[in-house]
């Protein structure tokens, strides 16, 4: 009996359905040239929630307090980070931006419709003097092209692509 039982537990441990693995997804590729007229250094900060690399989603229509989480997509970093490396330029910089992020997530207003939301503040300092120039508050949201993680992916690099672009044109109007 007691052969029996490792026998069993050799041939169905074994056996075992691996478990599927993450898939990680950055912003895609970098901003265009035309957004990066204006060299900035970027530091990006935000709530301590933002800082994994978790996809998250709400449903507004059903348990609007409860964050979810995409279980088999994730972000390659934080969306900080990810925010942080795309909006950044390395070499001249004629501005140093802090940017505050407050809220990147999916929300659900129904089953089948959803958006991405991507809120955001800006300050904006001389790169030489540190002086401070100006503050601009972003608000950005999207709807999604499917309710899922791929539309939430998607969106959130639609949303970085335009969250660059704005606070190129808001530089540039300085």
């Amino acid at each position: 009996m007691k052969y029996l039982l490792i026998g069993c537990l050799v041939f169905f441990g074994g056996c075992s359905v691996p478990a599927k693995q993450p898939v990680l997804h950055d912003f895609g590729v970098p901003v265009s040239a035309a957004a990066q007229q204006v060299k900035a250094s970027v530091t990006v900060n935000a709530p301590t929630w933002l800082w994994d690399n978790r996809i998250r989603y709400r449903l507004l229509f059903a348990s609007p307090s409860q964050v979810r989480f995409y279980g088999l997509d994730r972000w390659i970093a934080s969306p900080p980070e990810l925010l942080e490396q795309l909006l950044g330029s390395g070499k001249a910089q004629d501005y140093a931006l802090i940017i505050q992020l407050q809220d990147f997530e999916q929300q659900f207003d129904a089953p089948d419709r959803a958006r991405v939301v991507l809120r955001f503040s800006v300050e904006v300092y001389s790169a030489n003097n540190k002086q401070k120039i100006g503050t601009q508050a972003f608000y950005l949201q999207q709807a999604t092209k499917t309710p899922d993680a791929a539309g939430a992916i998607n969106g959130f690099i639609d949303l970085a692509q335009q969250a660059a672009e704005k606070i190129q044109g808001w530089l540039m109007g300085l």
